[in-house]
């Protein structure tokens, strides 16, 4: 049985509580070239599946106002755990009790419509995240200001780089405080100084009590920014404490390989 629910809040110190969850994918054995090959094969019964459990039973508590940093290898689980906490994956098993409003950057841009102007994408964009078209609107001249995209706005988002649609996305993503923010490889935003707006922003939001989940395979930077971090290995936690207790028992395992 799974469970993902947001909680009232009950001056409970947690902002996300994550119970024995486990997430399994049913992974083709076979090597499919198109969709309409893998519809012909599944209709012919052709397709075996193999199991992949991307998470195995993980328990997290993590903290109202915490910055809580997650490491591990490629595929050792932590974007997927990021999807569960954020309500865009259930899990297979266990459950998920998050406080608050979630703001999650899983992928910059990703939910943005290419046809679309970027200003029409900021008003689906902050909808999706639970916000009133009302308050939108009031917030869209701060937005653009923030994304630096002013002479852009109003062109389709399939015209944008990828650097110019991360920035709104995260523009549009923490221009309101949310309690829980969960950041996925997301610091690489443009240039140095509109990283260091990102970084300013998301330090506010933690001194204001915002709750930051953040997933980096840079070490400096869960070091820098992090009270406590996990270490996950082939979906499994392998190490919980404090960065300095955990970093070097990763660092080691990783130089192993």
């Amino acid at each position: 049985m799974s469970e993902v629910a947001v909680a009232p809040e009950t001056g409970s110190t947690s902002s996300v509580e994550v119970t024995d969850v486990s997430v399994l994918f049913r992974v083709p054995t076979q090597r499919i070239q198109s969709f309409k090959e893998y519809v012909l094969q599944r209709l012919a019964m052709q397709i075996s599946y193999r199991d992949l459990w991307a998470l195995r039973g993980v328990s997290l508590e993590i903290h109202q106002g915490e910055t809580f940093g997650i490491v591990g290898r490629n595929g050792a689980g932590k974007s997927t755990l990021l999807k569960v906490i954020s309500r865009v994956l259930r899990p297979t098993r266990g459950r998920v009790v998050i406080r608050g409003l979630v703001a999650p950057l899983l992928e910059l841009g990703a939910g943005f419509h290419p046809d679309l102007t970027g200003r029409e994408n900021v008003i689906m964009n902050a909808t999706i995240l639970g916000y009133p078209k009302a308050k939108i609107l009031d917030a869209m001249d701060d937005i653009i200001q923030f994304s630096e995209l002013e002479g852009f706005i109003d062109a389709p988002i399939r015209t944008f780089s990828s650097g110019m649609t991360a920035r709104l996305a995260f523009a549009v993503a923490t221009h309101f405080r949310p309690e829980v923010l969960v950041l996925d490889e997301v610091l690489s935003v443009g240039d140095v100084g509109f990283q260091q707006k990102c970084m300013d922003r998301i330090h506010r939001f933690r001194e204001e009590g915002t709750t930051i989940l953040l997933v980096s395979h840079s070490l400096n930077t869960i070091e820098s920014h992090c009270d406590r971090t996990v270490w996950l290995e082939q979906g499994k936690i392998a190490a919980l404490g404090i960065p300095s207790e955990v970093l070097p028992q990763y660092s080691a395992a990783m130089a192993v390989g």
